[in-house]
């Protein structure tokens, strides 16, 4: 595998297992990735080393952690075109995090906006992994020589960061680590809140009408939508203003293919309850197929760790390359 994809572009991306998938969850990230397999050379990865800088109930995460790799795979990512695998499995993910550290300044961590939201919102739990894991997420990257990273409006100032790292650690010792750009969707990049359409959709929400998982039952979906707040325009078209409206459309247009004009054409005239119960019923029946291969994966432990398992194997073998390396630039005894 690794010497047929050679010519193409090294894609990572990873997601944290704490919870399942939200419909921003996967229209921002893990929709775009299936299609990237034959274009790209993709590993992908459960980041459950970031996931404990918040603390985890031990059963609940190992379930979690099952339950997302059965989701990647349920959402058409295949073991036998991408790396699949669990941060963790992995050990230079750690080691090469704490090298790296030792090349982050701590001003630039300091910088990071989201050290600051999240220590807000964990004021009991201020641990040095919460300030300190942009160093390790630019392992996970660099790690695997990575040409293409996909990220959020809210990663761009860690991917940022990352470059900066490799930059600085190229300067030191010549040519090590490769210069990742970023890979940014070009639509339905964010999507928000269905309670709060100024705020971004979120699985720890504690409006339970205002966060879709890829999970609910079709009932379930179509009923968060219809409460779903809009405005009192009536109006179905994309403009500023209108964010409720503007967010639905946009998860209208990403499950259905259809633009913003041919979605505005296709309501005019209809109120908000048509287009509302039209949205939940194209979302709930784009989940479906997702929906039934979880459950049979789920239903197959066995499988899904032959696929962790190898997907470890392929990712270890990977990154000992770069690990080497970057030892025997920095002078450690090997």
């Amino acid at each position: 595998m690794e010497e047929v994809k050679q010519k193409k572009k090294v894609i990572l991306s990873g997601i944290q297992p704490t919870g399942i998938f939200t419909l921003g969850n996967y229209i921002g990230a893990v929709k775009n990735w299936a299609p990237m397999q034959d274009e790209y050379n993709c590993a992908y990865m459960l980041a459950d080393l970031h996931a404990i800088t918040v603390r985890q109930d031990p059963k609940a995460f190992r379930e979690q952690t099952m339950t997302c790799y059965a989701l990647l795979l349920a959402c058409g990512l295949d073991p036998e075109k991408s790396i699949i695998f669990i941060q963790s499995h992995v050990p230079a993910h750690a080691e090469l995090g704490w090298i790296l550290e030792c090349y982050t300044q701590f001003g630039e961590l300091s910088r990071m906006t989201q050290f600051k939201d999240k220590s807000a919102k964990h004021a009991d739990n201020v641990n040095a992994g919460l300030f300190t894991y942009p160093s390790l997420m630019a392992a996970d990257i660099l790690l695997y020589q990575a040409d293409l990273v996909p990220v959020g409006a809210d990663q761009r100032q860690h991917l940022e960061l990352t470059r900066d790292i490799a930059t600085r650690f190229n300067g030191i010792y010549g040519n090590v680590f490769k210069i990742p750009e970023g890979f940014i969707p070009k639509a339905g990049a964010k999507i928000m809140s269905l309670a709060e359409p100024t705020k971004k959709m979120s699985k720890s929400d504690e409006n339970p009408n205002a966060c879709i998982s890829i999970l609910d039952k079709p009932e379930v979906i179509i009923k968060k939508f219809k409460r779903a707040v809009t405005d009192s325009e009536a109006e179905v078209c994309y403009r500023d203003g209108k964010d409720g409206i503007n967010n639905l459309m946009t998860i209208y247009s990403t499950v259905t293919g259809k633009t913003f004009d041919e979605i505005t054409a296709e309501f005019a005239g209809h109120g908000y309850g048509d287009f509302k119960l039209a949205v939940g019923e194209a979302v709930a029946e784009h989940l479906r197929p997702i929906r039934e291969v979880f459950d049979r994966l789920m239903a197959d432990k066995a499988y899904l760790e032959s696929c962790y398992r190898k997907g470890a194997e392929m990712a270890s073998r990977i990154s000992a390359r770069t690990m080497d390396k970057v030892k025997k630039k920095i002078g450690f005894v090997l």
